[in-house]
């Protein structure tokens, strides 16, 4: 019904954001989201919503959340994008390209025309931040999906030139990679390009080349580009002048510069390079004349030189140079001035125009930019500057100049203003002297004038500039508490200069007083990107993460700062972070890590007190590390200290203290923050505090108690000044009730208790009331909780536990956790409400008994001295079958020697060593018992049981039996004496004790099940019949019974001979019990041994077991004896094979037994064997296997692997031994089937008939065998009696096959095969009989239909090889009777059944 809700709600918000409805839209997705909270569709839409309503921040909101739920879909991703493209926001413009990104990754694989949209974004946006590495990465990554979609030239050369086109700008200030991908991008246009030589060409060449002239470092490739580009077009001259101006930058005119410059003056004769480098070219030859003839050629008469390379620095110099060796001094000293200048000529400019001011203001400007020694100068900067300003009074530059002249030289403030002021009114686009105006303005408190600057700058500003008044604004915002403004006015600095790091700084300042935390994350995280280096950045970063409570991530970023220096404030946070882990903690009773952080955060405090003892919070902060370990344990409180804090000696090492010591540093530690601030309430209260846990320490001495007295006089002491100081807080006045009560006598103590009790029982309503009336002001507080759990246990309401419970969920506090842990217990002791639906939802649905165990464990932890929690954990860790924790919780609880508790810890300490085995120790810990219950003399009967005691345990069982209440428990005492006594060989005094048992009013199951089993053991049938139909009487059984009461019935109905009805038995049960993997097994097993023909059925009952059970070894070895009793040696071997890597030798010979069968399988129908030779490497894995298995069953395993080893092994030897008789072939196939049910029989007999039949000597293997066979009676073995009399009838096959004389041997098969068909359905017995036939009587009819009856009806369950050897024989048959119709009918049977080999045999009877 929800989901069709849900549906509906996001169809209805899907129609309303088509009709520009977005309000609806909201309620519905609300809707939507009250039914599904993590519905994907709801959050995009409301992401839709918010955005087109102009609500930016919760629709980002709901963006990120559907990003959460579903981080792969496109729905979010592009409204997100489409949100960002629109705001005008900076932290939103700054997530915008890692949005692409996501979108590009998303496109790639689905949408490649959007996806080259995206990257080309993302491109655009790298490009206006100026970040050109990643436009070079981005472009190739669009440049490379467009070549594996296979665009064509025309389409890649237009992305590679748009490549040089977005990079090309401040080529010098790039990276090295950013220029190599330039450089690449220039050089595959070119190889791209078409008609070379041609205009495109030539333009692109000569971009390159102007390239490669702005990166010095590629020398080589400029000269060699040149000379390219020069062959393609030798009427150009742009090769030559970027080959010319490198020769100049590296400083060395060689022949081939020269050759380089007259080339080019004959391309071009008013090229001013080639003047100057021809000028240059003869200086360095000592041709002086020359040189100043090309440098100052036509200075006078129009021509070129340096008048058309005026930046040239060098020239100038050069021709200085060339004038001082010619003696032309006058000028040498002109040009000299003129070099020292970035303008040209200024003095003599001066000297011809002496009424110019501008020439006067760059003179003045020159001398201010030569250093602070030609600024104090009055005769330079400031004559100059001032002669400037009176010649051209509407020059704002001049006053700008004067200005910083009067603030930083004269320091006459006034002046400066008004200098800058007058700058500013002359140019109100001159940013510095606007700037330097306004902040005057604010120093000397003139903010009106200020405001009024920055209020006219702004309104005439365009969007992306005045940068600075945005800037002083918002900081003037900021000053004054006006955060919002701040926040907008600071936005728009960065939108100017989004690189600015103090300016985000500056916002994430705003941010941070405005509350808005991420976004301030945001801010600082973007400042200390554009400079690492400040740690102001990073110390905001951690503090705002300290402030939201995220302590790890803070204490990483402090950590990060401390590693540069040791900055005080970072040492603060870092010891409040660690504090502040260590406390959350303790709430959660991990006292061991809780103590390592608090030992790490006095190491920080003390290094930041080191280098600040004047500051009294960081005293305090380490008064409150060493008081917060009073919360642990006492044996878990060891603190190292470092030597000066700790007072000790030597003071260069830390030195270990336990909890009395840790307190009292945490004393001084507050006494000398006390000393810096006497008048602080907290550091009173903290004291008081610190000297109540100190006074709670148990004294280990006189003086300690003395101590601890005068501690708890000290305590109100200090908690009274506290509350003089400051008396509104109510915690100094709850503090101070406890620490008076701690004082209280005990008298008082019990009247107030008794007061209180009554007062409970009183006003339990008005109780209930007040914690409801709390538990709605505050649901998390917990002590709410446990008062209203308190409240309930006392009326007796069912919800009791529920409440505990739910005080365990919101945090550990010893109250709830003993309540939950009390009502677990008391529930699990009362076993008659398992079946109610409180005990489902409370133990089993809730997970009460873990969540017990895991809270109990943590009180345990911390309060060490409570015997009825260790109690209450040993039984719990019992119920989980945590035996081990269980006797560690027992032991601590009789180490606590509680003499109300010691005897019934005794008992469960002795019960769980037995429950691990300890059966020794358990018998000293039941002695040490009163021995007056019943359930101590019963454990201590059990352990002396177990420790092979057996006379101790019957007079313990018959003191038990002595101290019984009810007739039940005499029931199960007696029985156990029975089994006793059938241990120690009394079968008559075991008999008469279950006799007895059963006679009493309530027999209970167990003694009637073994009473069964006694009679079935010692064959009663009579007995065993009539305690099994006791047994039945009890009623249906549960559980483990069913197995037990379906086995001693299939037990009986075999012991009377009736095998059809033991699986008729055993399919009843598991027909009644389906799910009981233990009946499917139990079925797995009797099925082959007592109903060999559904033999195959096993395979399924095997697979069920193993996906009820996951058992591995057991059911795989009863699949693989199923498999191979009904011929499946291809799916037995696959199995096999799955499973190889068990160390179980019978699995490895099961092994070697299915490929053997599968290799005589295959020779017998004419394929190919899959796997030769491989039973020999195969028996070798059974001995290797065999050899490291311990013990006796192991040992037993192992016999039982040789032996299938063998036989499988002298199989083969018959196999390819070249023995061409087909009855031998029947012999190997009965050899392998009756292979594993042989091995749970009386093998050594067998295997010395099998040496006697290998040696010839046939009588001596027929006695063998009957011995085998009578051993195999007396055991009730039915495999292993079916096994003898097929390998009987076998060896006695073999003389009639062969003619032999006389009648006993036919008369031997006769009889073995008619007995074991008297045992159950068998085909080889039935093939054996017609083989009998064949041999002695081949051309009889019956012998037809013996052989028909085993070839054309094998859906009775007979196996395939069984069928083709009885077709080869009645082929042999029917051609002897020249029956071509049966034969044909033979043919056709064997084509459907793949049995080439008897086709092959059928082409060479009927071409003879």
């Amino acid at each position: 019904m929800s989901n069709k809700e849900v549906k509906s709600a996001l169809k209805n918000a899907r129609d309303a954001i088509k009709n520009k409805e977005f309000k609806e839209a909201l309620k519905h997705c609300k809707a939507a989201l009250k039914l599904e909270k993590n519905n994907y569709n709801a959050w995009v839409f409301i992401g839709v919503a918010a955005s087109e309503l102009e609500q930016p921040d919760q629709a980002q909101t709901a963006y990120r959340k559907a990003l959460e739920l579903e981080p792969e879909q496109l729905l979010a991703w592009q409204g997100l994008a489409n949100l960002y493209e629109k705001s005008d926001q900076t932290d939103f413009k700054a997530e915008l390209p890692k949005v692409y990104q996501k979108l590009i990754e998303l496109y790639e694989s689905s949408d490649k025309t959007k996806c080259y949209e995206a990257i080309r974004k993302l491109a655009d946006i790298f490009h206006m931040e100026k970040d050109y590495l990643q436009v070079a990465r981005v472009w190739r990554r669009l440049i490379q999906l467009k070549e594996g979609e296979g665009a064509n030239k025309a389409e890649l050369l237009q992305l590679w030139q748009q490549m040089t086109c977005l990079l090309s700008d401040s080529m010098e200030d790039h990276d090295n990679e950013t220029q190599q991908h330039l450089i690449a991008a220039f050089e595959k246009a070119m190889v791209l390009s078409d008609n070379v030589p041609g205009e495109d060409h030539r333009k692109l060449s000569a971009d390159y080349l102007k390239c490669l002239s702005q990166l010095s470092h590629e020398e080589c490739k400029i000269k060699e580009a040149c000379e390219s580009i020069l062959a393609l077009y030798p009427s150009q001259t742009f090769p030559l002048e970027i080959l010319g101006a490198h020769h100049l930058k590296s400083g060395v005119c060689s022949e081939d510069a020269g050759r380089c410059f007259s080339r080019l003056l004959e391309l071009d004769p008013d090229s001013g390079l080639g003047h100057l480098g021809l000028g240059i070219r003869a200086l360095e030859e000592g041709k002086c004349d020359d040189s100043i003839k090309y440098l100052a050629q036509g200075e006078q008469f129009g021509g070129s030189g340096l008048k058309r390379m005026r930046s040239s620095l060098v020239g100038w110099c050069s021709l200085a140079q060339a004038q001082l060796k010619m003696h032309r001094y006058s000028d040498c000293i002109n040009l000299c001035l003129v070099f020292s200048c970035p303008c040209c000529s200024l003095l003599q400019a001066a000297a011809q125009s002496p009424a110019c001011g501008e020439y006067y203001f760059v003179l003045g400007r020159l001398y201010w930019d030569m250093g602070e020694e030609s600024r104090r100068d009055r005769s330079k900067a400031h004559t100059h500057l001032l002669k400037a300003a009176k010649l051209d009074p509407y020059l704002g530059s001049v006053f700008c100049y004067l200005g910083h002249y009067y603030r930083e030289v004269a320091r006459d403030q006034g002046r400066a203003r008004g200098c800058y002021k007058r700058a500013f009114e002359l140019d109100s686009n001159d940013a510095e002297s606007g700037a330097a105006s306004v902040d005057l303005s604010m120093n000397e408190g003139d903010m009106d004038t200020a405001l009024a600057v920055l209020q006219s700058v702004i309104q005439r500003a365009t969007p992306g500039s005045a940068k600075w008044a945005w800037m002083r604004r918002g900081l003037y915002h900021l000053k004054v508490g006006q955060h919002p403004q701040a926040c907008a006015d600071l936005q728009a600095a960065l939108r100017a200069d989004p690189q600015d790091w103090v300016c985000w700084e500056c916002l994430g300042e705003a941010y941070l007083n405005r509350r808005s935390f991420t976004s301030a994350l945001k801010a600082f995280a973007k400042a200390q990107l554009l400079n690492p280096s400040s740690i102001y950045s990073l110390y905001q970063t951690a503090a705002i993460k300290q402030t939201l409570g995220k302590f790890k991530e803070a204490a990483a970023e402090y950590l990060q700062i401390i590693a540069q220096e040791d900055y005080v404030p970072a040492l603060k946070g870092l010891g409040e972070c660690l504090l502040s882990l260590a406390r959350c903690l303790m709430e959660d009773y991990r006292d061991g890590g809780a103590i390592d952080l608090i030992q790490q955060a006095i190491q920080y405090l003390f290094r930041a007190v080191e280098l600040r003892p004047d500051l009294s919070c960081l005293w305090k902060l380490l008064g409150d590390a060493c008081t917060s370990v009073s919360t642990v344990a006492p044996n878990r409180a060891r603190v190292v200290v470092p030597g000066p804090l700790a007072g000790l000696q030597p003071p260069d090492q830390g030195h270990l203290l336990n909890q009395g010591h840790t307190l009292r540093v945490g004393e001084r530690c507050y006494g000398r923050a006390l000393k810096l601030m006497p008048e602080s309430s907290s550091l009173w209260y903290d004291l008081g505090l610190n000297y109540y846990h100190q006074a709670c320490l148990p004294p280990f001495s006189e003086l300690t108690y003395n101590i601890n007295v005068l501690h708890s006089f000290s305590s109100p002491q200090c908690v009274k000044k506290a509350i003089m100081l400051n008396s509104s807080n109510h915690s100094y006045w709850n503090a101070l009730g406890v620490v008076a009560m701690s004082k209280a006598s005990t008298s008082i103590v019990c009247v107030i208790l008794l007061f209180a009790s009554f007062l409970l029982h009183l006003l339990s309503q008005l109780s209930h009331e007040a914690f409801k009336i709390a538990q709605s002001l505050e649901p998390l507080y917990v002590n709410c909780w446990i008062g209203q759990a308190l409240i309930a246990e006392m009326v007796g309401s069912y919800d009791t536990m529920d409440l505990f419970r739910h005080t365990t969920e919101l945090r550990t506090h010893t109250e709830g956790v003993k309540g939950y842990a009390y009502w677990v217990c008391a529930t699990l002791l009362d076993k008659s409400n398992r079946d109610s639906e409180l005990y489902r939802y409370n133990i089993v649905q809730m997970n009460a008994v873990s969540a017990a165990q895991v809270a109990l464990s943590k009180y345990t932890e911390r309060i060490q001295t409570d015997p009825d929690a260790f109690v209450m954990l040993g039984f719990l860790n019992e119920h989980l079958q945590l035996k081990k924790q269980a006797v560690l919780a027992y032991q601590r609880c009789v180490c606590l020697e509680m003499d109300c508790l010691l005897a019934f810890s005794l008992g469960s300490y002795g019960r769980a060593l037995c429950n691990t085995g300890q059966w020794e120790e358990a018998v000293h810990v039941y002695s040490s018992t009163p021995l007056e219950v019943l359930h101590d003399l019963a454990g201590l009967a059990l352990a002396y049981c177990r420790a092979g005691l057996i006379p101790e345990s019957i007079s313990a069982y018959e003191k038990a039996l002595m101290v019984t209440s009810t007739e039940k428990e005499k029931a199960y005492i007696l029985t156990s004496l029975a089994l006793l006594q059938h241990r120690l060989g009394n079968m008559d005094s075991a008999k008469t004790l279950l006799f007895k048992c059963s006679m009493l009013k309530e027999p209970v199951p167990e003694s009637l099940l073994c009473l069964c089993a006694l009679g079935l053991v010692h064959g009663d049938s009579t007995l065993a019949s009539a305690a099994l139909t006791e047994l039945l009487k009890q009623g249906r059984a549960t559980g483990a019974a069913v197995e037990q009461r379906c086995l001693l019935t299939c037990t009986l109905l075999a012991l009377q001979g009736n095998y059809s009805a033991v699986q008729r038995e055993a399919s009843r049960a598991v027909h009644s019990n389906p799910g009981n993997p233990s009946l499917w097994a139990l079925l797995s097993r009797l099925v082959p041994q007592y109903y060999p023909r559904k033999a195959k059925v096993c395979h399924l009952t095997h697979s069920l077991t193993h996906s009820l059970t996951h058992s591995l070894t057991h059911s795989l070895t009863h699949s693989l004896t199923h498999s191979l009793t009904h011929s499946a040696y291809v799916v037995c071997s696959r199995e096999v094979q799955w499973q190889a890597t068990l160390h179980d030798p019978a699995v490895w010979a099961g092994l070697m037994a299915a490929c053997h069968t599968e290799n005589t399988a295959c020779s017998l129908s004419g394929t190919t064997p899959g796997r030769r030779g491989l039973e020999q490497v195969l028996m070798a894995v059974v001995s290797e296997k065999g050899s490291f298995c311990p013990g006796a069953a192991q040992q037993c395993r192992l016999s039982q692997s040789h032996l299938s080893g063998r036989l499988a092994r002298e199989s083969h030897t018959l196999l390819t031994g070249g023995v061409e008789d087909i009855g031998l072939d029947v012999c190997k196939v009965l050899y392998v089937r009756v292979l594993l049910p042989s091995l749970v029989s009386p093998l050594l007999s067998q295997w010395l008939a099998e040496v006697y039949r290998t040696q010839g000597l046939l009588v001596q293997a027929v006695m063998a065998y009957r011995q085998s066979l009578q051993l195999a009676s007396q055991l009730d073995l039915h495999s292993g009696k079916m096994a003898c009399l097929l390998r009987l009838a076998l060896l006695a096959l073999s003389p009639c096959m062969l003619k032999v004389p006389g009648d006993e041997w036919k008369e031997l098969v006769l009889e073995a095969t008619t007995e074991a068909l008297k045992l159950g359905p068998s085909p080889v017995a039935l093939l054996v009989q017609a083989l009998l036939h064949f041999a002695t009587k081949m051309s009889a009819r019956e012998t037809r239909r013996l052989l028909e009856r085993l070839v054309y009806f094998s859906s009775q369950g007979y196996p395939e090889t069984v069928a083709c050897v009885a077709r080869w024989y009645l082929l042999r048959h029917l051609h002897a009777k020249d029956d071509l119709e049966l034969m044909d009918t033979l043919v056709d049977d064997a084509k459907a059944s793949g049995d080439s080999r008897l086709l092959e045999f059928h082409t060479r009877l009927t071409s003879c």
